[in-house]
Formats: structure tokens, C-alpha cells, sequence
């Protein structure tokens, strides 16, 4: 696997980047071609916190985690147990997108009868979208007290989603 890594209020030193690879660098077994992958890895300074986000994009999915921690190294420990976690839970939608779309992700290990669970949809909503400004639409998802709000926009004519970030910011998604 290749890394890009970047740090922000950060410096990044040589014994990150190591620590960085090597942890990442377990990863590995879980794919087919790891030459072919690139982790993108952003360290940033939130006060005493380090915070690190891992992102690794792979044929029609992405894996990515973040976790924030005093010890930079705790927090990259953190990130690689959530990444595989996620690779474990998603093992069978994986290996069916490996069959279907040639996915680079396979899978070597057994599962429990617990991480076997089949997620389904147990909600269906529907809701009419009237065209509002992106400040109304913030207004409205608080309101509703959600972390996020669908909406059409007024600006755009397009479909939007306002979301509430970790942050206590917000984000805007937009749909072409």
C-alpha cells in the first residue's frame, strides 16, 4: 500500500510516518493488489488532541475512520481497529461486489455469528421538498432536531443535504 500523509498544526516526523506504515501496513492481507491502493492518512492538532483520519479508497467503496486521541500513536491504533472492524461487518457486501465488479477487497478470516447479521431497513419516509435557501434549511433541521435535512434548493434548483458536522459546523451535499 502506498500513504500519502498529511499533518495540519502538526509536525509529521519520520517515527509517525513509520508507526503510520507499519499499522497500515497490516492491512494489507485484506487485499488482492495492495500495491495498487493509496491510503490517505490527515493528522491534525484539535487542542490537546491529536486527531487522525484514514481514508482508503478501493474499487466502488471507501474506507475510512477517524479517531482522536492525547498520543498520536494511540489514536492511529484506534483508527486501525475501527477500518477493520468496518472490513469485517461489511464482509459480505464485499465479497459480493468482489464477484459482481471485481473488487481488489477478499476476505481470509472466519466471522462470528454476531458480525453475521444482515442489516436491513426497518424505516421508510417520505417527504415533500419544497425549494428553500440553504439557511432555512439549517433552520428547519434543528428545528426537527436532526443531524441532517434534504432539500431542495432554491439557488440550485437541485437537491441538497445540509448536515451537522463533528465540529458543530455544517456541511452541504450537493446532488447533480
Amino acid at each position: 500500500m502506498r500513504y500519502n500523509i498529511h499533518g495540519s498544526k502538526v509536525n509529521v516526523t519520520d517515527s509517525i510516518k513509520k508507526y503510520i506504515e507499519d499499522k497500515l501496513g497490516k492491512l494489507d492481507k485484506y487485499f488482492e493488489s495492495p500495491e495498487d491502493i493509496t491510503a490517505t492518512v490527515q493528522i491534525k492538532k484539535s487542542g490537546i488532541y491529536d486527531k487522525v483520519e484514514v481514508t482508503i479508497p478501493i474499487k466502488k467503496a471507501i474506507l475510512r475512520a477517524e479517531d482522536s486521541n492525547k498520543d498520536v500513536f494511540a489514536a492511529v491504533d484506534l483508527v486501525l481497529d475501527k477500518l477493520e472492524r468496518q472490513i469485517r461487518k461489511n464482509k459480505t457486501k464485499l465479497r459480493k461486489n468482489e464477484k459482481e465488479i471485481g473488487n481488489n477487497v477478499f476476505i481470509d478470516f472466519e466471522i462470528t455469528i454476531e458480525e453475521e447479521k444482515e442489516e436491513s431497513i426497518v424505516k421508510r419516509k417520505e417527504i415533500e421538498m419544497k425549494p428553500m435557501s440553504e439557511e432555512e434549511a439549517i433552520l428547519q433541521m434543528n428545528l426537527i432536531d436532526h443531524n441532517f435535512f434534504i432539500f431542495k434548493n432554491v439557488n440550485t434548483n437541485e437537491i441538497s443535504v445540509v448536515y451537522k458536522r463533528n465540529d458543530n459546523q455544517y456541511g452541504i451535499i450537493d446532488v447533480k
